[in-house]
Order: C-alpha cells, then structure tokens, then sequence
C-alpha cells in the first residue's frame, strides 16, 4: 500500500511538473493607434518566457491567410506550443483581417503595414520577453500572408532580420479585382500605380544581397506556383540570395502544416547564428 501512495505521489509530481514545462498559449488585443482600434491576436510562449527570471527569446510572427484570422495557424498546427517550448521561440499570430497587411491609400482604417511593422513589434517586445531586435525578429505567411510578410520585410528590413513565404500570393497585380483588393487599392485600370506600389515583386530595389534571410516554398500543384517561381527567378536576376522550395502538394491546410516546420528550422538557424 506504501508503494502504491509513493508511485501515485510520483506520478503526480511528473504530471505537475509536465504541466509547468508547457508553453502558454495568451489570446490578447494589441492596440492600433493608426487604425484606431484593438487587434487580435494569439502568442504562444515557451516556458523559458515564463519563469520568475524569464529568458529573453526571439520571435516569429505568423500572418493568417484570406479569410483566416489569428487563430488559423494554431488550427493548422496544434503543435506550435511544443515547437516553443523545444526551440525557445515566442510564435505571434495577429489577426491580419483581410488587409493583404499593406496601408490602403482608400480605406483610413486599414493600416495594416503600419500595425505590423511598428505597432505590434513594440507592443511585443514591451510585454514580453523578447530578444528586441530584428537579429531576433522573423515573418512569414500562408498566402496572402506570405505576400504580407514579404511586403513588410522588404519594405522594414530595419525591423525583420528574417522572413519567410509558404504559398506566398506575391504578385497582387495577378489576383486581379479579387480578394477585396478592389476596396484596398481600387480599381486596377484607373488605379493603377497603388497595385504596382503594392506588389513584392517591385520591391527587390528596395533590399540588398545579404540584408534579409529570405526563404520561401510553394506546392507545384498550387495556383500561386507561377508567381514563386517568377519570384525566384527575379531575386535571382538581382542577385539577392534565398533559399526557394517546390515540394508536391496543393494550396490547402495539409501542405502548410508541413512547410511552416522548415520556416522554422531557418529561422532558428537564422537566430543562433546571431546570439
């Protein structure tokens, strides 16, 4: 009977200290001065964050695709608290509406690149314990979140070290007056300087070789296939290093759950390099 009190003890005691080693998963509202209004969003924080004397980690933001908000990552990959704990990286997934993340020269309250490259990075670092500097600051997106995670680095290099694509929507010139990029930038034919403004693929000027880590991947079944390959090709022409994926599969949850671990194997690379 002794022993049986001493296992459950035990045992118990395992479970506790499982339970204190987990990573937390915070659902918060960041505020947007520009845009006047609170953001949602999820951060996920490894159990190093957390302590008494916490310590500092870089951090990886995660842009939701159309449609998607700041839950969609966690959906896709449940594992993302364990990924934290085990690589010590804070994961923020804001929600980025669907504001392609870009600042709509139509719509005042859709700021959206101000929010994510100034705004919610302050907010972050003033909060939690982060490494506050882009040595130690990554982007990446599914979809038109790759698209906003490119614009974004390659618009604020000062702000991202490293930056990430996975089916990236990287031309918004091709979606055409889709995906309320219409309410966005107008209409193309009488509009057509913000959509030039607007594409990454008219931003390679703005980055130098070596300034930003860069990868990016993209399924070849997928219909944003054209435009990661003219991406790569592009960035290539220019002399810009990255690292560019094909792997099989299609536009859709089961390949994303795949590739966001690769972001993160280069960005974690990307950040030791730098302690």
């Amino acid at each position: 009977m002794k022993q049986r009190i001493i296992f459950i003890i035990s045992l118990a005691l395992i479970l506790i200290s499982t339970y204190a080693r987990a990573a937390k998963v915070d659902s918060i509202a960041i505020p947007s001065r520009s845009m006047n209004l609170q953001v949602k969003a999820v951060v996920i924080l490894p159990d190093a964050a957390l302590k008494t004397k916490p310590e500092r980690c870089p951090v990886v933001y995660l842009l939701n695709g159309y449609s998607g908000n700041e839950q969609q990552w966690l959906g896709i990959k449940p594992e993302l608290p364990k990924i934290a704990d085990e690589k010590t990286i804070i994961f923020v997934c804001p929600d980025g509406k669907n504001s392609w993340y870009l600042n709509s020269p139509l719509k005042k309250e859709s700021q959206y690149e101000t929010f994510i490259s100034s705004e919610m990075p302050a907010y972050i670092d003033a909060n939690y314990a982060t490494v506050a500097d882009r040595n130690h600051r990554a982007i990446t997106g599914l979809s038109m979140g790759g698209h906003g995670a490119l614009y974004n680095a390659f618009r604020h290099p000062e702000i991202f070290g490293a930056v990430g694509s996975t089916s990236g929507a990287v031309d918004v010139r091709n979606r055409g007056n889709n995906y309320e990029l219409v309410d966005l930038l107008g209409d193309m034919a009488s509009h057509r300087e913000n959509w030039e403004e607007s594409s990454v693929m008219n931003m390679l000027d703005r980055i130098s070789n070596g300034q930003l880590a860069i990868c990016f991947d993209c399924g070849a079944s997928d219909f944003c296939f054209p435009l990661n390959e003219a991406l790569d090709k592009a960035l290539w022409a220019k002399g810009i290093d990255h690292d560019y994926t094909i792997r099989q599969g299609n536009h859709n949850k089961e390949y994303w759950k795949n590739s966001i671990d690769y972001h993160i194997l280069f960005f974690n690379k990307y950040f030791h390099n730098h302690e």
